[in-house]
């Protein structure tokens, strides 16, 4: 395959500044990476350290190269096949399982959207003395514009930036003044437990960090790239060279090593100040953003309102919009954020839709807390059986033709999926026998 001029590839290829070249590469992987770490998934990193304190550290480093590994594989199917995993899945393997799989996602998605616009509102209150419900249609009428009438390239330049307001979480964590000794060994040495709440919030933080919308996402968001490159037809797309799959690699370990960053920081700013004080009875990221302003200052508990207003104007259009791709790539239908909306309807609709039935359930009385559980529930049982296909795509020499996996990436790639289902059978049994 050879290089045209005007792709990723030759554009950073012609830049001299290593830096500049750098960032040049950076796209869908560092996207992907940033909004897994939306306001839901903050929460629960809050959670686990004002719950259990720095003994969960370790989980950062283990899941990094689970995640990393997942991802890459997923950019690399819509990147050699020229469709997203929702398209490949619709052309190769059994319709009824990837219906059902696209329609878990849907739900699943259209809630954690509702409950991360709620969480918006409160990261603003946190700030602002607004009432919460007052700020609720106003976020969602602007993440609405924002999908349907900017271009696919201004909104990937706005995610690009938005993904910099993750790094308040660090200058959260760093002004707890965490006790660095008992940081280290807990980084290091992992500690197990078999209790209901330490297997919970593994669980928990499982599947925040493996979630099914992001391997639709990744995998799309990569076929937009091409598509924006000027690669609209399938045979132009399809195939993959290996500079290609190098940038794709860097882009994709450097979002999940973002996401890992920013869930350590969190984890660790939480268990610092709540847990060391005693209070470990919070319920979302504004619980923890209002408890850290008395014990770790003002300006804390105001970075982890900025940090949680910015991952949910990140986290919300990708929640909608990789359910509008699934959708469309499962039924034929026109998609891409770059379309004419009059022209790619059913995209648009599902996009629409969600975020305003996400945006009811801020109004219906609804446990957020309960919503954000039933969602890690659906999540938790649609991931095994995606990521067992992922894996057969992925080795699948007809699809993927020289572009396999290797023994490593498939060593982690069903590492991956193995956790996902023993998590799946854990959040069984800790929910119906929790004693």
């Amino acid at each position: 395959m050879t290089v045209a001029s005007g792709t990723l590839e030759a554009a950073a290829d012609d830049e001299p500044n290593r830096l500049k070249r750098f960032f040049k590469i950076l796209g869908p992987g560092l996207i992907t990476g940033a909004s897994d770490d939306d306001p839901s998934g903050i929460g629960t990193y809050a959670v686990a350290g004002a719950s259990l304190g720095y003994a969960i550290l370790w989980s950062a480093l283990v899941t990094l190269p689970l995640m990393a590994a997942v991802q890459f594989i997923c950019a690399k199917i819509g990147m050699v096949t020229g469709r997203g995993l929702a398209g490949v899945l619709r052309h190769h393997y059994p319709r009824p399982l990837l219906y059902g799989a696209v329609l878990g996602l849907l739900i699943a998605n259209t809630i954690n959207a509702g409950a991360d616009i709620g969480a918006i509102a409160a990261g603003v209150n946190v700030l602002v003395p607004i009432p919460i419900v007052w700020m609720i249609v106003p976020v969602t009428v602007s993440i609405l514009v924002l999908q349907i009438v900017c271009t696919y390239r201004l909104i990937a330049s706005i995610f690009k930036w938005l993904t910099l307001s993750l790094f308040a979480y660090i200058g959260a964590a760093l002004l707890a003044r965490p006790d660095p000794l008992a940081v280290l060994q807990s980084t290091l040495i992992p500690t197990i437990s078999f209790d209901q709440t330490f297997l919970s919030t593994l669980v928990a933080i499982l599947g925040t960090t493996i979630s099914p919308y992001l391997f639709f996402w990744q995998s799309t968001t990569e076929v937009e790239e091409e598509v924006h490159m000027g690669r609209v037809r399938l045979w132009q797309r399809q195939g993959a060279t290996d500079t290609e799959l190098k940038y794709a690699a860097l882009d994709v370990n450097t979002g999940m090593s973002l996401s890992n960053v920013v869930m350590y920081f969190i984890i660790l700013g939480t268990a610092a100040t709540l847990h060391v004080h005693g209070q470990t009875n919070i319920s979302s990221a504004a619980d923890a953003a209002e408890a850290l302003r008395p014990l770790a200052g003002d300006l804390a508990g105001a970075l982890l309102a900025l940090g949680l207003i910015g991952a949910g104007f990140l986290a919300v259009p990708i929640l909608t919009s990789s359910a509008a791709y699934a959708l469309s790539e499962s039924f034929g239908w026109r998609y891409g954020l770059d379309a004419n909306p009059g022209r790619a309807k059913q995209f648009y609709g599902v996009i629409v839709g969600a975020t305003v039935v996400g945006m009811l359930i801020n109004f219906i009385g609804i446990n957020p807390i309960d919503a954000l559980f039933w969602t890690a529930v659906i999540n938790g049982f649609v991931a095994p059986p995606l990521l067992v296909l992922i894996m057969l795509v992925s080795n699948n020499r007809s699809i993927m033709r020289a572009r396999t996996n290797g023994r490593g990436l498939n060593v982690l790639g069903w590492l991956a999926t193995a956790l996902m289902s023993l998590a799946a059978v854990a959040l069984v049994l800790t929910t119906w026998w929790p004693s």
